[in-house]
């Protein structure tokens, strides 16, 4: 499966404008006719699609880092249907080439849920509010209406890591965002999609894994990354597998996933760091991690967990952190130490080490 980016943006819009440009003489003025579920008309509905467009691009482009850009899209008096739909091809188009230029690293202001997103994350909640809002216009329209599967995905392994897929991905996008039912699962009243957690440290950025780039690491990939010669070593691919099947299994929780570190210097991949699961009824979670063997002996790993293990003791559902690590790996025990883990435990093969809040 494709990364999400501009190429996917543009995808959405020509399907979105391809429909309803379809919709012929004989149907009412979109401003008269409710869109599906919505309380908005089609023609708001239209709008409402060019408006967060044009907003996630002047977002990612500008690099907007506390609120919203304050600004929007206002139409002149006579613009009519084919007008939006005018409107919305352009400011895809502006979203499409806001994503391609933007770095990799750059993020922007976004407030679900953790106050930032990537260019992935722009160009699939774009993509996302171009799938959605077509849907609801053709249903007002009373048009058949669904976009490839691929992009459905695409959207939901960016945007959705929380939710257990189904068998085809566009009805468990719709189900998702309390627009269609699905056998066995309780119907959607609210929802916001769910943007990666970043966690600064000093020379590096911890950047949260979604299921998409998971999947391409475990498989043999980069993931999206650029990583320093030598990686992502084996130890990261184990972990990203292990993010996929929990996801698949829909008990992934997405901050309790893996990171990969990346260096400020020079943007490289150095590395993974994260959690084997969600934190027990106790609060108590484990947290694991490797470096490519180029990074080895310069702090990097010390650095990220100290910041990993700050972030976790700050939650109310996090009280201890533990680590376990091979008896003959004395540069990782060091690592533990340094980062002010206390010896818990061992065995023939194991050190045990944790980390409570009360120590921090």
């Amino acid at each position: 499966m494709r990364a999400m980016g501009g190429e996917q943006v543009e995808e959405a819009v020509a399907g979105c404008v391809a429909l309803l440009r379809t919709a012929d003489a004989g149907r009412p003025d979109w401003a008269r006719v409710r869109a599906g579920r919505l309380e908005w008309d089609c023609l708001r509905t239209a709008l409402h699609i060019a408006d967060d467009l044009i907003a996630y691009a002047g977002r990612l482009a500008g690099r907007a880092q506390h609120a919203h850009v304050p600004f929007g899209i206002t139409l002149d008096d006579a613009t009519g249907d084919a007008g939006v739909l005018d409107v919305i091809t352009t400011t895809g188009a502006l979203l499409a080439a806001a994503v391609r230029t933007a770095p990799r690293h750059a993020r922007a202001f976004h407030p679900f849920p953790f106050r930032s997103a990537d260019r992935t994350g722009f160009a699939a909640m774009g993509v996302a509010e171009v799938l959605l809002h077509t849907h609801d216009i053709a249903e007002g329209l009373g048009l058949p209406y669904e976009p490839s599967a691929e992009l459905a995905e695409g959207v939901l392994e960016s945007l959705f890591p929380h939710v257990r897929p189904g068998p085809a991905p566009w009805p468990v996008l719709l189900w998702a965002t309390g627009r269609g039912e699905l056998p066995g699962r309780a119907a959607v009243t609210g929802w916001h999609w769910h943007n990666n957690l970043v966690l600064p440290a000093e020379r590096l950025t911890l950047e949260g894994v979604r299921p998409l780039a998971a999947r391409d690491l475990a498989q043999g990939g980069d993931g999206g990354f650029e990583w320093l010669t030598g990686g992502p070593y084996p130890g990261t691919r184990d972990a990203a597998g292990m993010l996929v099947k929990a996801y698949e299994a829909g008990v992934h929780r997405p901050e309790f996933g893996a990171f990969v570190l990346v260096r400020h210097e020079d943007g490289h991949a150095i590395g993974s760091m994260g959690f084997h699961s969600a934190p027990d009824e106790e609060g108590r979670v484990e947290i694991g991690y490797d470096l490519v063997e180029g990074a080895r002996g310069r702090g990097y790993a010390t650095e990220a967990l100290r910041a990993l293990a700050r972030w976790a003791l700050e939650r109310d559902d996090v009280r201890t952190l533990f680590a376990t690590v091979e008896r003959g790996n004395r540069p990782s025990q060091a690592v533990v130490s340094r980062a002010g883990f206390r010896k818990a435990g061992e065995d023939e093969d194991l050190f045990a080490y944790e980390l409570r809040r009360e120590e921090s």
